[in-house]
């Protein structure tokens, strides 16, 4: 099937298997690789992107549902070749150990922020809980949103 879709601003225009996924369209077909696949069931949030402004876990939707949308991933967000300030601080605040949660935490506090500039602390951990990270026991990932909102 003919699919078209907006990612991080540029039109791709390809054929996919109806059955793909949109994980799998965006990094086997789009080469857009910071989009990770954790357990293709929607439970840990690692495939997060934002898909025509809402928040979304991209191995649930099929690449063909995707056509005719606008779609953000982690790509898209630095601004050039510098961090956006969410990333920075990330980065201040150590909120990334093996970093394969980090583009979907990173996602997921970005449409929390679009939404909610000055989220209270259990705001931020509504909008974190759909993203499982094995290795920093998350504070200090709630410490970077909160940062980044100041």
């Amino acid at each position: 099937m003919d699919v078209a879709v907006s990612v991080n601003g540029t039109v791709y225009e390809r054929d996919v298997e109806p059955r793909k996924l949109l994980i799998h369209f965006l990094r086997d077909d789009l080469d857009l690789t910071g989009s990770h696949i954790g357990c293709d069931t929607g439970n840990c949030g690692a495939c997060s992107v934002i898909f025509d402004g809402k928040l979304v876990k991209s191995c649930m939707l099929l690449a063909v549902q995707a056509n005719g949308a606008q779609i953000e991933t982690v790509e898209g967000l630095s601004e050039g070749d510098e961090l956006n300030a969410l990333q920075r601080a990330f980065r201040e605040h150590h909120a990334l150990q093996c970093g394969y949660c980090t583009p979907g935490m990173l996602m997921s506090a970005t449409a929390l922020l679009r939404d909610n500039p000055s989220p209270s602390d259990d705001e931020i951990k509504t909008a974190l809980q759909g993203n499982i990270c094995r290795c920093t026991g998350y504070w200090n990932i709630f410490e970077a949103v909160k940062a980044a909102a100041r």
